[in-house]
């Protein structure tokens, strides 16, 4: 197995303390579906705003510096423009449906031993398992 695992586990282990530090910087959950739902329904006001922004920021432009900089690589998408689109919307309602995203959730709500963390992230994973077998049995995927 090559090193793919590694770069895996980095990942895991920096989206870890970024929820570790925004929980313990800020006192508040690092959930992005909520982060970015502040800031389009405007809720988010004043220094909320101002966080949620900043941290909108760093969500895009840390994998920009880093394929930038060539410590990373950009992958090619896999689908066409409309199926991404379909894809974020479908996402984005059904992040407002689970209250929370993956990282609300999977990372942030199983490290409290939130009850509401856990079986969010036991659905969505099931549901995702769900989803892949049926579309390799029906359409050969």
């Amino acid at each position: 197995m090559p090193g793919d695992w590694l770069m895996g586990l980095a990942g895991g282990l920096m989206i870890g303390c970024a929820g570790a530090a925004y929980l313990l910087g800020i006192g508040r959950i690092m959930g992005a579906s909520g982060i970015v739902g502040g800031v389009v329904d405007g809720t988010a006001r004043g220094t909320a705003r101002l966080e949620r922004l900043a941290f909108l920021a760093g969500l895009i432009l840390t994998p920009a510096l880093f394929v930038g900089t060539g410590a990373g690589r950009a992958s090619a998408p896999v689908a066409g423009t409309a199926a991404l689109i379909v894809a974020g919307l479908l996402v984005g309602v059904g992040t407002r449906l689970a209250n929370g995203c993956t990282s609300g959730h999977g990372v942030c709500g199983i490290s409290r031993l939130s009850l509401r963390g856990i079986v969010a992230t036991l659905v969505y994973i099931g549901v995702g398992i769900l989803t892949v077998t049926l579309a390799r049995w029906l359409g050969g995927a």
